[in-house]
């Protein structure tokens, strides 16, 4: 009978494929008929993640007690005890971060740029904390293919508004008050991020449609997006900017002067030091990132969102940590052009993200054949790295802004 049933593959011919199906009778309640996918071998590794990022942690804070209390804290007891006498010869003898007081709010140059990618860092740091605390709340059930694609987009969308407050108040207070320009930059911050994130998407769609592949995305669903975008994403980040404008700019504690100081010549370069600083965010992040790379170009189910949640709210404390330190340092080198340095201090995680992804396709993704599918895997990579760049640039910056805007609102300089 078996033989009955073989049927000889002949070329030309069609194949007839068919399939049995037998129902049995289960004890598993029905809520827990996941549990056997989503047990996720290898909770050590995770707790060992934690516990390395804790170490990072506690290593970054020792350095920013020292800064706080013995060194900037000590620094302004001693000014604060003396007489104006005193305080004026004190001035002529200043040294670090203190003579650099006329020029450390100086508007860095492509301020617009800053603005803009800070901005789009808020919003994606908002939908990634959003949506992976309410996938750790069970919200995210796999039961619904796409729901946490789903929530992330539509998270995205709405938090168009916290992207325009945050980018057009703080051109707002760069231009001390002034908020000429900020239609622009609400435009150029709803189109920057999603605009690559569509060109990229756009030109990884004709590479699969010219394979004709059946994973290409339809038609329909980028007049979708694209509706989506013009439609919310762009009227609710003007209305954003719009706020932004209207709320009170961040008014500097001390005076900019007309001449930029000079900065003196350093032994290294500076950017050496902002390009090392992401091995830190690295070091916390890149057990976690096997796990997550694992699962979108492996097909294994990853579900473990609470280490996740942990591990992100790790990060973004090392980051925090990091992009201080170094702001410190810079200007304690009597280096006031630490605007751009904040964010990618921390940003640079990205760099270290993006080569490991290629060692990660060179030793472990064996599965990919063809141009097309490397340029897929690049192109997809690239995308996920420019995301962390302007979330954990964004979180560096902000932490340094307003460490400095703290250390000059505490002592007077004339």
């Amino acid at each position: 009978m078996e033989a009955e049933r073989l049927q000889p593959v002949k070329k030309g011919v069609p194949i007839t494929f068919s399939y049995e199906v037998v129902f049995e009778k289960s004890d598993i309640r029905w809520p827990s008929r996941w549990d056997a996918y989503l047990k996720m071998e290898g909770a050590r590794v995770h707790w060992f993640s934690i516990l390395n990022s804790l170490m990072v942690i506690a290593f970054l804070a020792g350095i920013v007690f020292v800064i706080f209390l013995r060194t900037v804290r000590r620094d302004l007891t001693k000014y604060e005890e003396l007489d104006k006498e005193a305080q004026a010869q004190m001035n002529e003898e200043l040294s670090g971060w203190k003579l650099v007081v006329g020029d450390v709010f100086r508007a860095p140059p492509h301020s617009q740029l800053l603005c803009i990618m800070v901005g789009d860092g808020v919003q994606i740091t908002g939908m990634a904390v959003v949506s992976i605390l309410f996938a750790a709340f069970g919200f995210m059930s796999p039961a619904s293919r796409g729901m946490l694609l789903t929530g992330m987009v539509l998270l995205y969308l709405f938090l168009g508004i916290a992207a325009g407050y945050v980018a057009c108040r703080l051109w707002r207070t760069l231009k001390a008050g002034d908020s000429t320009g900020w239609r622009s930059i609400a435009w150029r911050v709803a189109c920057f991020f999603p605009g690559i994130a569509f060109t990229i998407l756009t030109l990884l769609n004709f590479l699969l449609w010219g394979s004709d592949s059946t994973g290409a995305i339809p038609i329909s669903l980028f007049f979708i997006l694209l509706a989506l975008w013009f439609c919310i994403s762009v009227p609710l980040t003007l209305f954003g900017g719009f706020l932004g404008v209207r709320a009170e700019h961040i008014q500097f504690p001390v005076r900019t002067n007309q001449i930029p100081r000079q900065i003196p010549r350093q032994k290294y370069p500076s950017w050496l030091l902002v390009l090392g600083a992401g091995m830190l965010p690295f070091g916390t992040l890149f057990i976690e990132l096997f796990f997550i790379m694992s699962s979108l170009w492996m097909g294994r189910v990853y579900y473990v969102f609470g280490f996740l949640f942990v591990v992100l709210i790790l990060l973004a404390i090392v980051c925090a940590e990091v992009s201080l330190v170094l702001t410190y340092m810079h200007l304690c080198m009597e280096d006031w052009r630490w605007w751009w340095k904040a964010f990618f201090s921390s940003g640079s995680v990205a760099l270290y993200v993006f080569l490991y992804s290629i060692n990660y396709m060179v030793f472990d993704l064996h599965i990919l054949g063809g141009t097309v599918s490397i340029l897929l895997y690049i192109g997809y990579s690239l995308l996920m790295v420019l995301a962390i760049l302007l979330s954990t640039g964004t979180v560096g910056f902000l932490t340094s802004f307003y460490f400095v805007h703290y250390l000059f609102s505490s002592v007077k300089l004339d």
